[in-house]
């Protein structure tokens, strides 16, 4: 159990949980989640950490086929501008290793953006807590568990 599937039980919302045996030599988490599960990239979403401003993080949450879109998660999140948050901040305020980083279960709860396109799959996967573990729940659940709202975050890649 990580984090990420302790908030998903306890809110006794509907989920599937998983596993696959993570190559540390495969460049991407998010594609290899996909491949290795045997889904549509499309429906495999990655979670991303922005610096807004450089004062609050946020977290941003698109398909793995695609690239967040910092200009269109800053003005959804009311900023002048998001960047890519430092590592080392990612994983002091979420408790998770990068590549294994959840929306779910965080240290601190950030505030969440999750591409629309989520809304098109009865359910979508994101990850659990580690690398190698993958949640899968529908999207609105998601989006309540997190606080978070629908955007159009996300650019092809």
């Amino acid at each position: 159990m990580t984090p990420g599937i302790n908030v998903a039980k306890a809110a006794h919302v509907v989920y599937t949980v998983h596993e696959y045996v993570h190559d540390p030599a495969h460049p991407a988490y998010g594609e290899e989640a996909a491949e290795k599960l045997g889904v549509p990239m499309a429906r495999v979403f990655k979670t991303l950490v922005a610096s807004l401003d450089g004062k609050s993080l946020a977290v941003g949450i698109v398909p793995v086929s695609a690239k967040l879109d910092l200009k269109r998660l800053a003005k959804a999140a009311g900023a002048k501008r998001a960047e890519m948050a430092a590592p080392a901040d990612v994983e002091r305020a979420t408790g998770y290793v990068l590549g294994g980083v959840s929306p779910l279960g965080q240290k601190k709860r950030l505030r969440t953006w999750i591409d629309a396109t989520a809304a098109h799959y009865p359910t979508i996967f994101v990850s659990a807590g580690r690398r190698g573990l993958e949640i899968e729940l529908a999207p609105e659940d998601l989006r309540q568990l997190t606080g978070g709202a629908f955007s159009d975050i996300a650019l092809p890649a």
